[in-house]
């Protein structure tokens, strides 16, 4: 819809008027072809209903229509007219280009904002300041942010179970790869199992004769769920386990005679304590400095009938 052709000073081209709305063009698009210009809202509804120029009836599109010359819209821009609060008592009268500009700083704008001198401190059009009322809008805003903390809290959750889940699936993975290829060590293993492992308290072994070399399957069951409960990975506890029983150990430990004779080596092992179980693991990421024969990937659970600091 054009502006009011009233609220222009002196006489306006008809070529700067609308065909459809008979006022003066608003944002301006014209037919290629036959060069007839409207008002952009006029012509786009009046295509809606027919595909034709409401002038000559040629043929067109929305698609085809083109912003007007230059020329045109110099012209437009030179005009002056009356602020769209004259009636609210602004008595400005502005160049057509300056319209929008003005219409933001007019005092007599109702919808121009002011800020509340009330104490809230917040920014209302001044249309509805009289009604406006602090504590309900503070109260309103903090509803607001607090529905947009919950929003993303939640985002936060679901990030979290995925990231948790991606994890999860990754480590059955690394877990899976490594039973199948052995000498396959994963970043992501090591890492979880190195921060784990840093987790623990350091032990000390006064009573190495007080080793289970073959522990049964309940005791081997409570040191697993004391592992997972200490924050080792499952994985790596399943692991872990496996190799809590003579059979899976190292040549330099699988034998009572092998054991006996690699005793003086017992000292060097750096051992962390399974909490609340006299139990320690024997880690391979930090045993880095023993022989092959005396260590196992990822590590070695020893539990004791007694002796562990």
């Amino acid at each position: 819809m054009g502006y009011d052709l009233t609220r222009f000073e002196g006489e306006v081209d008809e070529d700067l008027m609308c065909p459809i709305c008979s006022g003066v063009l608003e944002e301006p698009l014209h037919a290629p072809q036959c060069e007839h210009a409207f008002c952009k809202s006029c012509i786009t509804e009046w295509l809606t209903r027919q595909p034709s120029c409401p002038v000559d009836r040629q043929r067109i599109t929305t698609n085809e229509l083109k912003p007007v010359p230059r020329i045109l819209r110099n012209l437009l821009a030179r005009l002056k007219i009356k602020c769209d609060n004259a009636h609210s008592g602004c008595t400005a009268v502005v160049k057509l280009e300056r319209l929008t500009a003005h219409k933001e700083e007019c005092e007599h704008n109702p919808k121009r904002p002011i800020p509340c001198d009330k104490g809230c401190g917040l920014t209302v059009p001044k249309d509805e300041i009289s009604d406006h009322n602090c504590v309900r809008e503070l109260r309103l805003m903090l509803q607001a942010q607090q529905h947009t903390i919950n929003e993303k809290q939640r985002d936060i959750n679901e990030m979290k179970r995925d990231i948790a889940l991606m994890k999860s699936c990754m480590q059955e993975y690394i877990h899976a790869v490594r039973l199948s290829n052995p000498s396959i060590t994963a970043p992501l293993e090591v890492d979880d199992t190195v921060r784990w492992s840093n987790s623990l308290q350091r032990a000390r072994v006064t009573r190495w004769g007080g080793m289970i070399s073959t522990p049964d399957s309940v005791l081997q069951t409570v040191v697993q769920r004391a592992l997972v409960e200490s924050g080792c990975p499952v994985h790596v506890a399943a692991e872990l386990m496996e190799n809590a029983h003579e059979r899976r150990w190292p040549t330099g430990l699988s034998t009572l005679e092998t054991r006996q004779s690699n005793r003086r080596y017992y000292e060097n092992y750096v051992c962390k304590r399974i909490p609340g179980k006299q139990a320690v693991v024997v880690m391979a990421v930090d045993n880095a400095h023993m022989n092959d024969d005396m260590i196992l990937e990822p590590g070695l659970v020893m539990i004791f009938a007694h002796g562990i600091e």
